[in-house]
């Protein structure tokens, strides 16, 4: 098997680069569909001229133009525990992954 160095040098010596691409959220729109990836892990592959995205992550999937729902008591959870407005709570928690992170996030 091969370790991770083992594998760069070889992907390397076969005329492929390969990059992590620092990303907070991935959408891609597919008709009247959205898919959302939050924290997505992204690396960018250049291989003999062309380039590739591989994408990794938790998604969820919403309809264009709709905003994804947010349960009241996570909204109030986030606000005790973190003294943000309504307004500031409900928008961390629709970037979030879940209230813990949207908690995170505001401290």
């Amino acid at each position: 098997m091969f370790g991770g160095k083992d594998m760069a040098k070889m992907m390397k010596q076969m005329g492929v680069d390969m990059d992590e691409l620092d990303a907070d959220r991935v959408e891609i729109h597919i008709g009247d569909e959205k898919i959302v990836f939050t924290s997505p892990s992204v690396s960018k592959i250049d291989a003999q001229g062309k380039e590739m995205f591989q994408l990794e992550g938790k998604y969820s999937r919403e309809e264009k133009d709709s905003q994804p729902e947010v349960n009241e008591e996570d909204i109030e959870l986030v606000r005790e525990k973190t003294d943000a407005s309504k307004q500031e709570a409900r928008e961390t928690l629709m970037e979030a992954e879940d209230p813990a992170d949207a908690i995170m996030e505001l401290r």
